[in-house]
């Protein structure tokens, strides 16, 4: 269906690869346009949680494309920062949770795509980093919100205003990665993560996420009234009750069934 974004459901879990091998999958406008249709695409009844990475073993996604940035007028370049910057925002905000296998370079975009998604796994051969200062303009798709959130603002400063790289293993130092794999261990990993959540009950899992997402725009009085409601909101749910009651089901005589999304 799609030519730089390929999609594909195995069992309850979506699979979102960034499909421009040779140029190591930067990203272009026709790339944040299929992105953007495959997220409206996902069936959220049946698909409980979304791995992304790109194709080949070398890069995970290297960028936005130079070419077409090179050419863009101050308009342009908003507009252009404005629809990378509403793709990942759609992404970050997902209703599933989404895992990034990062399986190579991830640079630039390519970073500020995997720190859209809410867990980030690497392989030992993948390399980070914000490297837009030494082309003459910033990050434009969330890096300088984002970095400064998820590590620390003085590690995302360094990192911006240096340009620098960093590998896998310095990635996990920082917290930018949860786990780094050899590369043939990356999607399989992925894979076990991706089923352990999809075995959950996934409107808990929905409201989870939703709970942290929103909790962390506001300070905490705000942040723990925005828990407190999507608690209660399970509490009326199948999957609730019958959670509940297999957990208090003394003898377990039946086999725990699969929950299902009610």
């Amino acid at each position: 269906m799609f030519e730089n974004v390929l999609y594909e459901v195995k069992g309850q879990v979506g699979y979102i690869t960034i499909n421009r091998p040779k140029a190591l999958n930067a990203l272009n406008s026709a790339v944040l346009q299929e992105l953007d249709a495959v997220l409206d695409a996902v069936d959220l009844e049946a698909v409980r949680c979304l791995i992304v990475t790109g194709a080949g073993e070398k890069s995970f996604v290297a960028g936005a494309d130079i070419g077409e940035m090179s050419t863009l007028t101050k308009e342009e370049g908003e507009a252009f920062g404005k629809k990378g910057n509403d793709v990942f925002r759609k992404l970050e905000t997902f209703p599933i949770p989404v895992i990034a296998a990062v399986n190579g370079f991830a640079l630039g975009g390519g970073c500020e795509i995997a720190m859209s998604c809410d867990i980030r796994i690497c392989a030992e051969n993948a390399v980070f980093g914000q490297p837009e200062v030494g082309l003459g303009i910033t990050p434009g798709f969330g890096g300088t919100q984002r970095l400064a959130r998820l590590v620390s603002p003085g590690m995302a400063k360094q990192l911006i205003y240096t340009a620098k790289n960093i590998k896998a293993a310095e990635a996990y130092r920082i917290g930018l990665v949860n786990a780094v794999y050899p590369l043939e261990e990356l999607m399989p990993a992925a894979e076990k993560m991706a089923a352990g959540i999809a075995k959950q009950a996934p409107i808990a899992v929905r409201a989870s996420k939703k709970a942290i997402n929103d909790g962390l725009q506001v300070d905490m009085d705000e942040a723990i009234v925005i828990e407190e409601k999507l608690f209660g909101s399970c509490f009326e749910t199948e999957d609730q009750k019958y959670g509940m009651a297999f957990f208090l089901d003394k003898n377990k005589e039946k086999v725990k069934e699969p929950f299902q999304n009610k």
